[in-house]
């Protein structure tokens, strides 16, 4: 790693003129996350960095190192300009650096769950095979895999609900309806709830798709409950909400290589200037989106 490394600072001394000053950044900054790569793996090289690499280092630096946004922000232009370079000279086809975005001033990173502490809470939760245990182990999942609010999971009907074309229709902010895939394993989950709800309370319309063992609504802080309970299984996060789901749900589809205009149109983010970029993606294309790059589809 270290000849690469030298190779890129001789290059910004020779042909971009770098000052010493900056070249002796750029190398500091670069030893920095060398370590940082060896210290999750010792057979770490520049060729197998991941953005999901990256992202990880960055919440090091801001959380175990408290560097401000500033900070992190000059070590992330030292990678960016290292793989730009590594890019030009053929030593690498992929630049991880793409799908990083820098932190923003005075804004922390969003909580989230990586997942392998997703799939020990998973395995744990399927355990408990009571009304209680499958519909609180749902929730999870809905949030997991398919990224909507919590008030979006609260306003979800057994109509919301198309098992045959795995797809929920979710109303979000401002009342704006979005549609949403889903995989195979939220569809067997969705039908043992669905008939564990029937053996628990009959047969019935229900005034929602999740409802408490007395059959009405669930509430918002119930819900925040379920998942801050379960949450505090596998995770230190100080934060434990349902809406750190939903940060967990697009950091893993960011880590598995997805698109980020679809991860926008799968959250239901709203701006002018983000519709008029995702657009013409197609629901096929975030579908396909979806398949390919969920964990857990």
């Amino acid at each position: 790693m270290e000849l690469w490394t030298d190779s890129f600072l001789e290059y910004l001394a020779a042909e971009r003129n770098y000052s010493s000053a900056t070249a002796k950044s750029y190398a500091k900054d670069l030893l920095m996350f060398q370590e940082f790569l060896k210290g999750l793996n010792p057979d770490a090289s520049w060729t197998a960095v991941e953005a999901g690499d990256v992202r990880e280092w960055v919440i090091y630096l801001l959380d175990e190192q408290n560097l401000s946004a500033s900070s992190v922000n000059r070590k992330l232009s030292a990678l960016r300009s290292f793989y730009k370079y590594l890019r030009r000279v053929g030593r690498v086809s992929i630049n991880p650096m793409e799908k990083v975005v820098a932190p923003k001033k005075k804004r922390p990173l969003p909580y989230f769950v990586r997942e392998s502490e997703m799939d020990k809470l998973l395995e744990l939760t399927a355990e408990d095979r009571s009304f209680k245990g499958i519909r609180d182990r749902l929730i999870l999942m809905m949030f997991y895999e398919t990224g909507i609010r919590r008030a979006e999971l609260l306003g979800l009907t057994d109509a919301s609900v198309d098992l045959k074309t795995k797809q929920i229709k979710v109303t979000g902010k401002r009342n704006k309806q979005r549609i949403v895939p889903f995989g195979k394993e939220l569809e067997h989950e969705i039908e043992a709830y669905r008939t564990a709800r029937e053996e628990t309370l009959g047969l019935q319309v229900f005034p929602a798709l999740f409802v408490t063992e007395e059959g009405t609504a669930m509430k918002e802080a119930q819900v925040s409950k379920i998942v801050k309970d379960n949450l505090s299984k596998v995770t230190t996060i100080k934060k434990r909400s349902p809406h750190v789901l939903r940060h967990s749900f697009a950091t893993a589809m960011l880590n598995n290589h997805a698109d980020l205009t679809s991860i926008q149109k799968l959250l239901g983010h709203e701006s002018v200037a983000t519709t008029e970029i995702y657009t013409h993606v197609s629901f096929e294309e975030l579908k396909s989106e979806y398949k390919n790059a969920h964990p857990r589809k």
